[in-house]
């Protein structure tokens, strides 16, 4: 934990900021370790500090024994203006994309004489990057996953509901060690698994139904993610083409990322195999994200993000092709990238399109 800090002391010795206050919840566990609901971490070049209110003083102290342990006095301006006063401190970077103009406002009524500096991806960016405890949280994390597909599929019959299989799934994926879904989970039968965010319903499925399982869970705080599509009895002629195109697309997209490459070109080899087909406008979503602290996070595989995929990042390769009125098919692995290619995470088949009795 305290490298991690380190290297947020680094920033500000390059930028001339004399402090980072952190606030947005998977950075502030980052840096310090702690799980609480409510707190701050003030990064200086030779001092650091969490500051939190009673509630979790003791817990605190457990989870971030390299960070000094501020009580809260009265509100968190209150408090940091204590800080920056005993520290004599003359700027403090804040984090432009999640700090709120209200509480920007208060910061600066408080913080009198200190300038405030906006700044984003400072800590994100060294987020990217997982370290070998956390790429054994995610692979754990991930491996529920699969656990998951195998029980569910013993359990989708026709006349079963989309919320009895979201809730048969997340009962069972937390008996297995799972915290919580990482998300609300995807589960999209027949027509509605054209709805690339198509979260259960009452729908009951049918013969012939296509259904779309994406989901993921939270492990040891880190989040996992895979997408699997699969049948119900034999389905129409084009759905099953189209499970062959994004499979094709998918293998492309995983051949694609490994360390060097940009974001985009992983984004490009998966997207072309689908508009060589004449789909493209029909997978309208990008082809990936980073998974860690947070289920969707940097990098983007998209062809609007440039990012150069670096050794131990944790991206998804996740084409679709989406059929209004139709159906649906998505195919996603979250993999590490690595030196000459990629390591799958997620296990569960899908060379074929799984068809359930």
């Amino acid at each position: 934990m305290m490298e991690r800090v380190k290297q947020v002391a680094g920033y500000l010795a390059e930028s001339g900021a004399g402090a980072m206050l952190v606030m947005q919840p998977e950075n502030r566990l980052y840096l310090s370790g702690f799980t609480g609901s409510s707190g701050a971490v003030l990064v200086t070049e030779n001092k650091s500090f969490l500051v939190t209110d009673f509630r979790y003083i003791e817990q605190a102290q457990q989870q971030s024994p390299h960070l000094e342990i501020y009580k809260l006095r009265e509100t968190t301006e209150d408090t940091l203006a204590d800080i920056a006063g005993s520290l004599g401190l003359k700027s403090v970077a804040f984090e432009a994309d999640y700090i709120s103009y209200h509480f920007y406002e208060k910061l600066k009524c408080k913080l009198k004489g200190v300038e405030l500096i906006p700044v984003t991806g400072v800590v994100e960016q060294n987020r990217q990057v997982k370290d070998s405890s956390e790429l054994l949280a995610i692979a754990r994390s991930m491996s529920l996953l699969d656990d998951g597909f195998n029980y569910i599929c013993g359990r989708i019959k026709p006349g079963t509901s989309e919320k009895e299989i979201e809730l048969e799934l997340e009962t069972y994926l937390r008996k297995k060690g799972a915290s919580g879904p990482a998300f609300p989970f995807i589960i999209a039968s027949g027509p509605r698994s054209s709805l690339p965010h198509g979260t259960a319903t009452d729908r009951v499925i049918g013969y012939g139904d296509l259904i779309t399982l994406d989901y993921g869970v939270v492990f040891d705080n880190y989040n996992s993610d895979m997408t699997r599509t699969v049948a119900v009895g034999e389905p129409p002629a084009e759905l099953k083409k189209i499970y062959s195109i994004v499979l094709e697309a998918q293998l492309a997209g995983l051949a694609a990322v490994k360390a060097g490459v940009t974001a985009s070109s992983a984004d490009g080899a998966a997207r072309q195999v689908i508009e060589s087909y004449g789909y493209g406008e029909y997978f309208g979503h990008g082809t990936g994200h980073g998974v860690g602290l947070a289920v969707h996070e940097a990098p983007r595989l998209s062809s609007r993000d440039n990012t150069v995929l670096r050794e131990g990042m944790v991206v998804t390769v996740e084409p679709g092709i989406y059929l209004p009125g139709v159906g649906g098919v998505r195919i996603e692995d979250s993999v590490v990238v690595e030196k000459d290619g990629c390591r799958v995470l997620t296990k569960s088949p899908k060379d074929k399109l799984i068809i359930l009795s």
